[in-house]
């Protein structure tokens, strides 16, 4: 309860200098900052020659040495600004702790001048904490700049289902915490007493022995009580639009008007929790911090604001600095204002389409992958298309299985290449999920097509070369066309060489460009006639630029509530999806506009 009490007095002192920064930094992050980056990262690509960047040729690009060391620049870039934030709060937080008030300005300047240290190279290590450390353990400590950050969800499926990365990972997690809590205050005493990093680790070290679960139960409790006080201020505004709709949905003026103020309501309480979340965390911190120093009988000793003739010159400059940045993020907003009116970006609230499901390998949770069982389970659940792997045995059958080798769903351990299909074709595939399904055989592409279209369903048809075949794509395009079924199906490809020779034998064929990764013009793959992209990676903005080329955007694979919801807020065309019961009832319950959840999401991308 001290803890508690204490951090909420720093944080009361001097409210007004924390919000009004914080404010003036994520607003700049947004206007500036943010573009900036994301501009500079375009330009590496103009300059090394890369027009798109996908799992093909991200390797390549990141060894360029011209790209090395710009990415390097970013980073150093991104290091400074990051560190930038956490400096003026622990400044502005540290003249809170002697109850002293302080202009932004003066704390803007002081920070600028620690801000220097970083670039001392026995500070380096400062640069580990500040953007790996903190954002890896996400408890909302840094700034948005580094925790926009994600691994996409197929590298977390990887990682849980192989036991040793799975332990590694762990591993890692465990000795980022310990790190993290015992350098917790390293910060504090590199800004506020002008150590070097690595006296900073030991003095840091020293300062928080035996507290470590201490340190992390109160940080923990601090970022649940915000949370908390957070989304209960939106429950009382979405309980309150409910009421409003209830007594007075038949007064639709009144009833607009009050929701309107809920809105509102419900705004200015995400502004402020967004604005405050990363002064609560290093409050909690700072308020561990001294009074830790108390029990080891240290003297915290305030930081001096001196009013020198070079300060105010500086304080002039700032200001100057700061009129030119309002003039920047003016002429930025106005472009951002006129995109609006031209039509380049959409903020309409609008009705939610119905997007269409593919069952990925099958209805492959309840049955085998890739067999007629699962193509047929696909079927009853309702999914409108089926996703399927196919590969070439060595006498050129075009069979339907995902793995190279045949070990891990029939037990058989060979290579697709090195068996005929009459060596195959009674194997059992099934009983690796269950024995229930011990009759389940390596289905052929013509067969699977044959059934398909006798029950309407649209197949996707993934191409899974190893360079083991021959004419591999030629072989699957001939058994479409003998089936008469090109415009029930797509051939999709991670490897977009096998799309040109699709396209270069048979321009007809609709193909799909499969990517974990996509970045840049990718609509430039004129062989691609559309795009499946890991869901992680699938943005707003990607899926605009998708659409004004009249192609489509698949995301591949969506297997929770929060991401189902999420494609179709981003209006992707189709969800490839393991668990087809879930995608479309949550794709049908979402016809139901929720504007209050668009409004806090376009809230929340401008801060």
């Amino acid at each position: 309860m001290k803890k508690i009490k204490k951090t909420w007095q720093m944080l009361k002192c001097n409210m007004k200098s924390l919000i009004v920064f914080e404010l003036l930094f994520k607003l700049l992050s947004f206007l500036i900052f943010t573009p900036l980056f994301i501009n500079l990262f375009n330009l590496i690509m103009k300059v090394t020659g890369y027009k798109y960047l996908t799992l093909e040729n991200i390797v390549k690009f990141l060894l360029n040495p011209i790209t090395l060391v710009l990415i390097l620049i970013l980073i150093l870039f991104m290091m400074v600004y990051s560190m930038f934030d956490i400096t003026t709060i622990i400044i502005i937080l540290d003249k809170s702790y002697h109850n002293e008030k302080v202009k932004v300005v003066d704390a803007i300047r002081i920070s600028i001048d620690k801000c220097k240290s970083l670039f001392h190279i026995k500070n380096i290590l400062l640069a580990v904490l500040v953007l790996f450390i903190i954002p890896f353990l996400h408890i909302g400590v840094t700034s948005s700049f580094i925790t926009t950050i994600k691994i996409p969800e197929f590298i977390y499926d990887f990682i849980i289902k192989n036991k040793f990365l799975l332990t590694l990972f762990s591993v890692a997690v465990v000795l980022l915490v310990f790190l993290l809590l015992k350098w917790m205050y390293a910060f504090h005493y590199v800004i506020l007493e002008n150590l070097s990093f690595k006296e900073a680790r030991r003095k840091s070290k020293e300062l928080s022995r035996k507290n470590h679960i201490k340190d992390l139960i109160t940080l923990t409790i601090m970022q649940a009580l915000s949370s908390f006080v957070y989304f209960l201020f939106v429950a009382l505004g979405i309980f309150l639009i409910f009421i409003f709709n209830k007594l007075f949905g038949q007064i639709t003026i009144l009833n607009s008007v009050l929701t309107t103020v809920v809105w509102l309501f419900i705004a200015f309480s995400f502004i402020c929790y967004t604005l405050l979340a990363t002064p609560i965390s290093y409050a909690t911190i700072s308020s561990l911090y001294y009074l830790h120093k108390i029990k080891h009988k240290e003297k915290a000793v305030p930081i001096q604001i001196s009013v020198t003739n070079t300060n105010l010159k500086m304080n002039k400059n700032l200001k100057r600095v700061g009129i030119v940045l309002g003039l920047i993020a003016l002429v930025i907003g106005s472009m951002f204002t006129y995109g609006l009116y031209k039509g380049k970006y959409n903020l309409n609230i609008e009705y939610i389409r119905t997007l269409e499901v593919t069952a990925h390998r099958g209805a492959s949770i309840a049955y085998p992958e890739n067999t007629m069982e699962a193509f047929m389970g696909a079927k009853e659940l309702g999914a409108a298309w089926i996703e399927l792997d196919v590969q070439q045995t060595k006498d050129g059958k075009i069979i339907v299985i995902h793995d190279s080798n045949l070990r891990r769903t029939t037990g058989l351990n060979k290579n697709t290449w090195d068996v005929t299909y009459d060596e195959i074709k009674d194997l059992d595939a099934g009983s690796f999920l269950d024995k229930k399904f011990k009759d389940a055989r390596i289905p052929l592409l013509d067969d699977v097509i044959v059934w398909a279209k006798e029950n309407n369903m649209k197949l996707n048809i993934e191409l899974k070369p190893t360079g083991k075949e021959k004419d591999f794509e030629k072989s699957v395009v001939d058994i479409i066309l003998e089936n008469d079924y090109t415009s029930n199906c797509v051939i999709t490809s991670q490897t977009y060489s096998s799309l040109e020779k699709v396209k270069e034998y048979n321009k007809n064929m609709e193909t799909v460009y499969v990517m974990s990764l996509a970045y840049g013009n990718i609509t430039s793959l004129k062989d691609a006639d559309n795009f499946s992209v890991e869901a992680s990676n699938v943005t707003e903005s990607l899926v605009r630029e998708v659409h004004n080329e009249g192609k489509e955007l698949y995301a591949w694979t969506v297997n929770t509530k929060d991401n189902i919801n999420k494609m179709i807020n981003l209006k992707v065309d189709n969800i490839i999806t393991d668990n087809i019961t879930l995608a479309i009832d949550t794709i049908y319950s979402s016809k139901t506009s929720n504007i209050i959840n668009e409004y806090i999401n376009f809230v929340n991308n401008i801060f």
